[in-house]
């Protein structure tokens, strides 16, 4: 048949048609996408005012607190929009509440592409300062009080907030680089590699800035939304797109299906930053740290170009299921060679994310004739793989079976005169594992008691007799130990089967959150659809301890206290916005292990007071405490060259000598778990006093 091509009209017709049915199609697809959306947040709004302890109305009281909270969410710094843009979402103040409840989310949507319009403005601004001159001569500070600054007034003064914060980064570089402003590089010493100039490099980071904000994808864009609206309740309730529950799970488990690499964002590229022993690119042997990943394939599919795409998406093409292939086409750190990868994807366990522990001998500690034998335990979260216990799985994950093994290896290893179980920095995880590790060391009884949001309380006891271990223990913790960290350590105290040590009190996170399907069995009967749409990790109760106490705000005291940097952070309950008040109920029945004393303690307390008062270390380390509170309570920044300067220099020195008091809390790969340290030996030294002060006890007993 001969090909007969068509008039220009005709041609101009077809045209018209494909694009009306083009456009046609996308608004049908924004439209149902819009109302699959719609639907979720509806969802979530009345799972919210049916399962949340409060059981308060999402009203006009609520609306308005929405609103704050998602614009601070969206710019925390004041940086990208005015006192003007505000004003413009002043009708929505006492709306929103009513907008969620009928399914409409535009706000959230129409928000976040204005914010994008002003960041595109905002860094325009950026790259015409990265380039301008700067005089770095002039006394002038610029503001980090973000709490207390009001919006921008007029563009004017915003762009003024932009000029310094350019100037800031340049000076930053300055200082830090060696360099000019101007990008002139000085003279560096034989055998240093250079450093790329400061403008460039901040031209590149902006651009990434933008890149990356502009790849929001509306599941997140409604995951911020949601959670803010959460957060108005309490500060530990949000909602988690499908994405983010799958991480989550992955951190309950310890594990997930993939290649076996930790990656970082630098410049755009998605950079190796470690391979994990035992995944998928540990034994192929091929991939390198410092390699950059710059396309994914799905076994023989097209490569998908990830230079510039987040974090977060290229994890995601990376992960998939056990035994599938992926290939990476990676630039090699070791030259500008483009190689090709296929690797199988495997199970990876998360070994860091574990329980740990490890035996210390005074003696080789101390370098003395000490012969106290002390365990270690360093339980970083209550993980539990609660799909493979539901599933009758015999090894599945969980903290209090790998405690029980860690004290196990510790009797067959010659035993311990005592056990320090560290808490720093853990934030809690699972209920059931903290009830758990706690009947691991007492004999049947309350753990923990919880609050209905009907007033009724019920109390989760240990139930299995005997104990895994009996003697001395110490409870470790800081302000950054919460939740399940405290059940365990307030029922230690409580039982006055040991003592706590730490900062001044825990995080004081009393309330238990629930992780709830959007939507629920219930409401998915009755919306007639179970479709996924993540999930809610919403406060339903608040616990108490034995003793009655709330751990709500006050969190759990220390019995011994030691100086730290951690206790003089704006760290706790008491410190985040909407959180719940501390109450009372009444103390459960329970056996005390008599452990402890009110003597004993003071005797343990005066001692360790007497070692800080001589040790060099802990006395150095009050002086750069103040120096912190001093740093902490700043809210301007110099942009004076010589004044930066000056404070720079001292900041560095500063720095160095906080590091030494950081809760060394985080154990990866082969690092000991307890290293030697003022802070660590002291808690040791006071864990020998304990164990010594008990045999007296036994000895004047027989």
């Amino acid at each position: 048949m001969k090909f007969t091509p068509p008039s220009r009209a005709a041609s101009a017709v077809a045209l018209s048609m494909v694009l009306l049915l083009a456009t046609t199609i996308f608004a049908q697809q924004f439209s149902t996408k819009a109302t699959e959306e719609g639907k979720t947040a509806k969802l979530v709004a009345e799972m919210v005012g049916q399962y949340h302890i409060k059981q308060s109305a999402i009203d006009d009281a609520i609306s308005s607190k929405l609103l704050d909270a998602f614009l601070k969410q969206i710019d925390p710094q004041k940086l990208y929009f005015t006192q003007d843009d505000i004003d413009s979402f002043a009708d929505y103040r006492t709306k929103l509440d009513d907008l969620i409840k009928a399914g409409n989310v535009e706000f959230a949507y129409t928000t976040y592409d204005l914010y994008l319009k002003r960041l595109d403005e905002r860094i325009a601004l950026a790259h015409q300062f990265i380039d301008a001159e700067h005089d770095f001569t002039v006394d002038e500070s610029m503001s980090v009080d973000f709490e207390k600054m009001a919006w921008a007034k007029s563009n004017k003064e915003i762009t003024d907030r932009w000029r310094k914060r350019i100037k800031y980064d340049l000076l930053s570089a300055k200082l830090t680089d060696a360099k000019g402003a101007d990008g002139k590089i000085e003279p560096k010493k034989p055998g240093e590699s250079k450093i790329e100039d400061p403008r460039k490099r901040l031209h590149k980071r902006y651009d990434v800035l933008k890149s990356t904000m502009h790849q929001t994808e509306n599941s997140e864009k409604l995951e911020m939304f949601l959670s803010s609206l959460c957060h108005c309740f309490d500060p530990h309730s949000s909602y988690m797109s499908p994405e983010t529950l799958d991480d989550f799970q992955i951190q309950m488990r310890l594990s997930l299906d993939g290649i076996g690499a930790a990656l970082r964002q630098e410049d755009g590229f998605t950079v190796v930053a470690e391979i994990v022993a035992g995944g998928a690119a540990a034994e192929d042997g091929r991939l390198k740290v410092g390699d950059k990943i710059i396309g994914v394939a799905q076994g023989e599919g097209e490569f998908v170009d990830v230079v510039e795409m987040k974090l977060s998406k290229v994890v995601r093409f990376i992960r998939g299921k056990r035994g599938t292939p992926v290939r990476l086409q990676v630039k090699v750190a070791a030259g500008d060679d483009v190689k090709v990868y296929e690797l199988i994807r495997k199970k990876i366990e998360l070994k860091s994310s574990e329980v740990k522990g490890e035996i210390i001998r005074t003696g080789d500690r101390f370098k003395d004739n000490s012969e106290v034998r002390i365990g270690v335990i360093h339980i970083p979260s209550f993980y539990r793989d609660f799909g493979g216990a539901q599933d009758g799985v015999e090894d599945f994950k969980s903290t209090a079976r790998d405690v029980r093994a860690v004290l196990k290896q510790f009797r067959a290893q010659g035993g311990v005169d005592g056990v320090v179980v560290d808490l720093r920095t853990n934030g809690g995880g699972a209920l059931k594992e903290a009830i758990d590790v706690t009947g691991l060391f007492i004999d049947q009884g309350p753990v923990v008691q919880i609050k209905e949001p009907d007033g009724t309380v019920k109390s989760h006891d240990d139930d299995e007799a005997g104990v895994a271990y009996d003697g001395p223990l110490v409870v470790l913790c800081n302000r950054l130990s919460a939740s399940a960290s405290e059940i365990f350590a307030g029922a230690i105290r409580d039982y006055n089967r040991g003592i706590v040590i730490g900062d001044t009190t825990t995080h004081g996170k009393g309330t238990v959150q629930n992780v709830i399907p959007v939507p629920s069995r219930t409401f998915a009967f009755v919306n007639g659809n179970a479709k996924a749409r993540g999930a809610l990790k919403l406060t339903i109760n608040q616990f108490y301890r034995v003793n009655g106490d709330s751990t709500q705000n006050r969190g759990v005291e220390s019995d011994i206290v030691l100086p730290s940097l951690v206790d003089h952070m704006d760290l706790g309950e008491s410190f985040l916005e909407n959180a719940l008040a501390f109450d009372k109920i009444k103390t459960a029945e329970h056996a005390s292990a008599r452990m402890v004393s009110d003597d004993l303690i003071s005797t343990l307390k005066r001692n360790s007071q007497t070692r800080i008062a001589a040790d060099p270390d802990f006395q150095k380390a009050k002086g750069e405490i103040e120096k912190f509170i001093e740093r902490k309570n700043r809210k301007t920044i110099s942009l004076n060259e010589e004044t930066l300067k000056k404070e720079r220099e001292s900041e560095k020195a500063q720095e160095k000598e906080e590091e030494k008091l950081k809760d060394p809390s985080e154990k990866t790969g082969d690092q000991p778990i307890f290293p030697e340290g003022a802070y660590n030996n002291e808690v040791l030294r006071i864990t020998a006093d304990y164990t010594a002060a008990l045999r007296g006890m036994k000895t004047a007993g027989k």
